[in-house]
This record gives structure tokens, C-alpha cells and sequence, in this order.
């Protein structure tokens, strides 16, 4: 009954979240209880690998008083938060733990959604610092790390190596032999997510990093009206301008973008870690004929953008004694060593990175521990979704070529400004 009362959510998203955002929805919420033991709740978005119940099969087989049930939301981004918030808005105490997006985490606790948590309650030693950080608001700790991500370069080893080529270090680099090389193979270029959702942000965000640029400084105010943002930007619209980033890629998101270069299509693709357990499965064409390196920029190593989840309780949780638990349990080493060998997800745990049977069995987990610690945060503030729609809206035009890259950064900025404030 839990799972189908909680997929009736998405009819009323849309009215929840209008209110959240005028102030008033959540009030007259339920309080939870702080000591309060019982079964409980995981509510997460979908779950593409199906690794999440034999976890949770585990922790009831231990704990069959605390029996902890799956409810997976729809698959997109977008429609896990909306259900996610108009529930805990409304005061929902079925949502027990729920797993963020670490973008949503500011403004989930920001409203009150999710409870704080006693930093001796769920222990965040031993965690990467990077991802760490993402579960705090205000000075004090919200949510904890589950998984993180970062994003990489993949490539055509096989390629490169009959050119007599190594992978790209620098912009420069890459656009050589995205624009040389790629065509004597038969092959695109380069591509990332530049759909005008999420991900197209995300590789702007990349982009404008690497460039030493960024959407918002370390006080919150609106910085991206620059140089940096202008080069970043820029590196991206010139590669649809000159066809060596393929015009199919303005349809991207993940998964359009890991078949295209899992097919064989695709010379570079920036992406997430879990492309590259699918792209050396058996349906993949170019299994053992890749590899991955750190995202290159203007003149070395470039920026990633921190990706990842943290896991929440839910400020109206009956049991949320058991619910931080569930979150101490899905954080353990054990487990975090599970969600790599069975999610294909990178864990939050530092030492299973240089674990040598890890290694040598995911050769990848040395560059994306580099990676990690390089990595940058996305804005944590409460009206991210809104800097994230003007960012992707308007650098998406700037690719298409309906704006200069000039108008669509000072358009950004304005946008800002008015979100965020100077």
C-alpha cells in the first residue's frame, strides 16, 4: 500500500511545489518523531542497476522490526524532486529516508524538509571530503553522502592508438583530433549532455570551471559575467559551430549519449562513471576498445563538477531513529563496496578507491579518485533548480546559434542576479 499510495505523488507535484515556493506549503506539517523505531521507508528515483533491494534485503534480514521498503519514483530528475517535495511538503511521513540529488539538499533543508542530524549520529569519517560537504546547510549537517560521481573523458583507445595519438590534455587537444581524426574513422567527434536540461548546465558549469571561471562567488554573488564563463562557453558553441561536437548532441542527455559511444559513434564523450561497466558489457561494440581520462581544459587538466546523491530523513519520519540507522547502514564500507560491484555507482567510501582487488578489477577508480578530489561544487543554494533552468536556457541558445556567446553570458548573469541576488 505504501508503494502505491506513494506513486499517486505525481498528479499533485506540480500545485506542492507552487505553494513551496510562496511560502507556504509544509505549513501545519506533522512533526516526526526524533526516537521514533519502526519500519521505514527508502524513497529514491529509479533504480537502473536493481541493486537497491538486495541491500535493503540484508538490512530486514537483521532488523525485521525495522523493515525497511523500496519506493522507486519515475527516472527522471526532474519528477523525483517534484514528487519528493510536494510529499515532504505536504508533511508526508511515509518519506522516511530519501535520497537527494546534492543539488537539492539546500533547498530541501533550507524549508524544512529534511531533519538535521547530530554529527555523531551518522559518522562522516572516512568519507571523500568532497562529497562530505555536500550534505551540509547553514553550518550544520542535513544529509549524508551515498554516492558521488564526477565527470570523465572516455575515449577510443583503439583509435587514438592507430593514429599514433594519446588522449587529449588540453582543449586544444581534443579539438584537433575531435575535428581530425574523428572523421577519418567514420566517427563524431565529441559530445557531452547538451539538452537544455540539467546536464547541459552541468557541462557549461565544467566548461566555465576549467576556464577559472564560475556561476556564483564564495559568497553567493553572481560571477559568471566574465572572461572565464565567456571562454567556457565558448569552447562548446565553436564545436557545434565547426562540427566537430556533432548537432545530435543537442539532443543528448546520459543515455542517449553513452548508446552513442557505446554503438561506436563517438570518438570522445564526457560522462559519468557508470558508462563504463555498460560500455565493457557484452552489448557494447566497443568493449575493450576504450578508455578514460580526466576532463582536459584551456591548458591541462579541467574541472568536473561534483555529481552524486545524500541521503535525508524526512522531517515528518514517525521512526527517524530507524531512519538514521538505515542511513549509517547504506554508508558502511560493506555496503559502499556494494554499490560499486553491484550499482556500478562510485562509493562515498575514501579507502575503497585504493582497495588493489577494486583496482584491478575497475582500472578506472585511480582517475576518478583523481577526478574526485578535483572536482567542483554546483551552487548550493535553495533556488538552484531556477539557476539551473537560466543557465541551460541560455547557453543552449548561445550553442544553437541563436545568440552570441557575449549575449547569452550577459543574459545568464542578469538571470542571476535577479534569482540569487548581486
Amino acid at each position: 500500500m505504501r508503494r502505491r499510495s506513494l506513486g499517486k505523488l505525481a498528479g499533485a507535484a506540480a500545485v506542492a511545489v507552487l505553494a513551496a515556493g510562496c511560502g507556504v506549503a509544509g505549513e501545519g506539517r506533522r512533526r516526526g518523531d526524533v526516537s521514533g523505531v519502526g519500519p521505514v521507508t527508502l524513497v529514491t528515483g529509479r533504480d537502473r542497476a536493481g541493486y537497491l533491494q538486495g541491500l535493503l534485503d540484508s538490512w530486514n534480514a537483521a532488523r525485521p522490526g525495522e523493515r525497511a521498503t523500496l519506493v522507486e519514483l519515475p527516472d527522471a530528475a526532474d519528477e523525483v524532486r517534484a514528487q519528493l517535495a510536494e510529499g515532504l511538503a505536504r508533511g508526508g511521513d511515509r518519506f522516511d529516508v530519501v535520497n537527494l540529488d546534492v543539488v537539492w539538499t539546500a533547498e530541501f533543508a533550507q524549508r524544512g524538509w529534511i531533519a538535521p542530524l547530530e554529527e555523531d549520529g551518522v559518522p562522516t569519517a572516512g568519507l571523500l571530503p568532497a562529497a562530505a560537504g555536500t550534505g551540509r546547510w547553514d553550518g550544520r549537517l542535513h544529509a549524508v553522502p551515498f554516492t558521488t560521481n564526477v565527470g570523465l573523458l572516455y575515449y577510443r583507445s583503439d583509435v587514438l592508438a592507430a593514429e599514433g595519438e594519446r588522449p587529449p590534455a588540453t582543449w586544444a587537444d581534443l579539438e584537433r583530433l575531435a575535428r581530425t581524426v574523428a572523421p577519418r574513422h567514420g566517427l563524431g567527434g565529441y559530445a557531452g549532455q547538451l539538452l537544455p536540461y540539467e546536464g547541459l548546465t552541468v557541462n557549461v558549469a565544467e566548461a566555465v570551471a576549467s576556464a577559472g571561471g564560475t556561476f556564483l562567488d564564495g559568497r553567493g554573488r553572481v560571477a559568471v559575467d566574465g572572461p572565464q564563463a565567456r571562454a567556457g562557453l565558448g569552447f562548446l558553441a565553436r564545436g557545434v559551430a565547426e562540427g566537430w561536437i556533432p548537432r545530435e548532441a543537442l539532443g543528448f542527455r546520459e543515455e542517449e549519449s553513452r548508446q552513442a559511444f557505446q554503438d561506436g559513434r563517438l570518438l570522445f564523450l564526457r560522462s559519468w562513471p557508470y558508462v563504463y561497466p555498460q560500455a565493457e558489457g557484452p552489448a557494447s561494440r566497443v568493449a575493450g576498445r576504450f578508455g578514460v581520462v580526466p576532463l582536459p581544459g584551456p591548458g591541462g587538466p579541467g574541472a568536473s563538477v561534483l555529481g552524486g546523491s545524500d541521503l535525508a530523513v524526512g522531517s515528518a519520519s514517525r521512526y527517524q531513529r530507524s531512519a538514521r540507522e538505515l542511513i549509517r547502514y547504506l554508508t558502511g564500507v560493506e555496503v559502499q563496496r556494494r554499490v560499486l560491484t553491484e550499482g556500478g555507482l562510485p562509493p562515498v567510501v575514501a579507502e575503497l578507491y585504493e582497495d588493489p582487488e577494486l583496482v584491478g578489477r575497475y582500472p578506472y577508480l585511480p582517475v576518478l579518485r583523481r577526478a574526485l578530489d578535483a572536482a567542483v561544487q554546483r551552487p548550493a543554494v535553495p533556488a538552484y533548480q531556477q539557476l539551473s533552468l537560466a543557465v541551460s536556457a541560455a547557453s543552449y541558445d548561445a550553442l544553437l546559434g541563436r545568440s552570441t556567446v557575449d549575449a547569452a553570458v550577459s543574459r545568464m548573469a542578469a538571470d542571476l542576479t535577479e534569482i540569487v541576488g548581486g
